[in-house]
């Protein structure tokens, strides 16, 4: 069994997403902002949907925007699917793939979380995650709470800073730890796997640099939860599972471990999107390829640390 991407000379490839529209507060927009519109898709142990539901919170849209969760366990065949626990509340599909070929017939791509479906036009707006978040920013702002109105993730200070450090750490942080895991190759791995831990190193040092709790100082930007989802998995999972294991968050990377801990225990919005027991579950259940009995490990113990640790 191979991995459920593409895989180039032992390579990790990420394929691209295939539906880009946007949400926008134009009354006269193809999907203009309306409460109760709009519903999402997502599993927790996906940290592209986790990035998504972090900012559903943050921003109020609780209220606004539903969602439904797919099982924790991915068949390769099937791809994301429902059971009698997991249900899809709007469509009743059995698999998420039935979900979008329900909007485009022909799709042969895999189905990904987080999807952000019309309820009213019955089609898929977005499956990009990095676009998502940026809309969900200002789309909004017309029906949320007055102390949400405003609050932005992108703000136009930091917004070529942002723009920065997110390329380098998509490639090779977010995607670094798939592109390690999911190598076919010994050369593949210990390419990729050094280049993760030479960029965690320079993430170091941009935090020790920084006057903090956050990347840039005193605001909270789409970058911290980008870096979040993927660096709250490390240890838990990606250290064994895709032998990321030149080094653990907590104590390899002290300034890294202070940033995370942050996040979590003083932020309800990370702390309440974060379900350990379905991230490992999903990894260890679900790539077969790489732990073949699906036995998922007990540690590390605890999964998080606490803030005085």
């Amino acid at each position: 069994m191979t991995s459920p991407e593409q895989i180039v000379k032992g390579e990790f490839k990420r394929q691209v997403s295939s539906f880009r529209d946007v949400i926008s507060r134009e009354s006269d927009a193809k999907f203009p902002a309306e409460k109760g519109r709009y519903h999402l898709y997502i599993q927790w142990a996906c940290p592209w949907a986790s990035r998504v539901m972090i900012v559903r919170s943050l921003k109020g849209l609780e209220d606004i925007i539903s969602y439904d969760v797919v099982s924790p366990h991915l068949v390769a065949e099937q791809g994301w699917h429902f059971d009698d626990q997991y249900k899809d509340s709007i469509n009743g599909r059995a698999l998420l793939m039935d979900v979008y070929k329900s909007v485009e017939p022909n799709y042969n791509a895999r189905p990904t979380v987080p999807t952000l479906w019309d309820k009213k036009t019955n089609t898929i707006v977005n499956n990009e995650s990095s676009e998502i978040i940026r809309f969900l920013n200002t789309a909004f702002d017309d029906l949320i709470a007055p102390e949400y109105r405003g609050l932005t993730f992108y703000p136009k200070e930091l917004q070529s800073k942002i723009d920065e450090i997110n390329a380098w750490t998509y490639d090779e942080i977010n995607n670094g730890v798939y592109k390690s895991g999911f190598a076919t190759t010994q050369e593949a791995y210990e390419k990729n796997v050094i280049t993760l831990f030479k960029a965690l190193d320079r993430f170091e040092e941009v935090l020790k640099n920084s006057e903090g709790p956050y990347i840039f100082g005193r605001t909270l930007t789409e970058s911290d939860i980008r870096l979040y989802v993927t660096l709250v998995r490390f240890d838990p999972v990606y250290v064994n599972h895709f032998k990321c294991n030149i080094r653990t968050i907590r104590d390899g990377y002290p300034a890294i471990h202070k940033w995370l801990r942050n996040l979590y225990w003083n932020h309800e919005a990370f702390k309440k999107t974060t379900n350990f027991e379905q991230i490992k579950t999903h990894y260890m259940g679900s790539h077969l390829w790489i732990n073949p009995r699906g036995i998922v490990p007990v540690g590390p113990i605890p999964n998080i640390l606490p803030l005085d640790a």
